[in-house]
């Protein structure tokens, strides 16, 4: 009978130590005490700096109300469009809340929650550049965020297209177009619209040329954070906060893009 038990302790011990070993990310959080959430300050009213260099926009008010139910602290960190994936990926980052559209190629590398938002992409112009239309981007100069859905689009779409790389679209890309160092540029719609309004020599051309969804990425490799992640974007949703908070950035008579709260 000894023998047997001697069996069959070896056999769970060699059987546990074949298992994975981690403690969740929740519970990472909360014993260092901070949440490291990966923003994007590149445009109004996603995310900028305002006067007092303060983090502010849409996603750092969805950043902070997720550390708040996380019960610690945010520490915002600037991530370029190229940058979310990686950084999310080497653990320098806890979570991405920095308008990431939730793509498959993407869903490779990190898991995304159910959207927070939808955004689509939009193209903007100098009113003097003779663009009318997608097709008459052919040879001008467009200014793309490096590593962004736009990016792969308008390869794709207009090959021909002369595409000017920045890492932040704001203030890069945003200065070029306004010292008309570029005919035109491509980005989520959400900003453009925004620039739109406050340049008078700028104007969006009309439709829109996607409809992505816009998640919270996460490593892999702890699916229940993943659940919770959903959980909360749920109550965001449900909640009113998310109405509330997408008028507060678009203004009271703008009509935030329907989402599906289920997770």
């Amino acid at each position: 009978m000894k023998r047997i038990l001697t069996t069959f302790a070896a056999l769970a011990i060699a059987a546990g130590s074949a298992l994975p070993s981690f403690a969740g990310m929740i519970d990472d959080i909360r014993s260092r005490g901070t949440v490291r959430i990966g923003v994007s300050l590149g445009g109004e009213p996603i995310g900028f700096r305002d006067a007092q260099n303060n983090p502010v926009g849409y996603d750092v008010d969805v950043a902070t109300m997720l550390a708040q139910k996380l019960g610690v602290p945010v520490e915002f960190v600037d991530v370029s469009g190229d940058a979310r994936i990686s950084m999310l990926v080497s653990g320098q980052i806890d979570v991405a809340v920095a308008n990431t559209s939730a793509t498959l190629e993407r869903a490779k590398t990190v898991n995304f929650t159910i959207p927070y938002n939808r955004a689509g992409l939009r193209v903007i112009v100098q009113k003097d550049a003779g663009i009318k239309d997608l097709k008459d981007l052919a040879g001008k100069k467009v200014v793309v965020g490096r590593g962004t859905t736009g990016e792969s689009f308008l390869k794709i779409a207009i090959p021909d297209a002369q595409l000017v790389y920045v890492d932040q679209f704001a203030p890069d890309g945003v200065l070029q177009l306004q010292q008309k160092r570029v005919d035109a540029a491509i980005e989520d719609s959400s900003l453009l619209d925004s620039l739109a309004t406050k340049n008078p020599s700028l104007v969006t051309l009309p439709g829109l040329y996607s409809n992505d969804p816009i998640g919270i990425a996460v490593a892999k490799g702890d699916p229940e954070f993943v659940r919770w992640l959903d959980m909360f974007v749920s109550d965001y949703i449900q909640s009113g906060a998310y109405a509330a908070n997408y008028k507060k950035w678009w203004g009271a008579e703008s009509n935030p893009p329907a989402l599906n709260p289920q997770w």
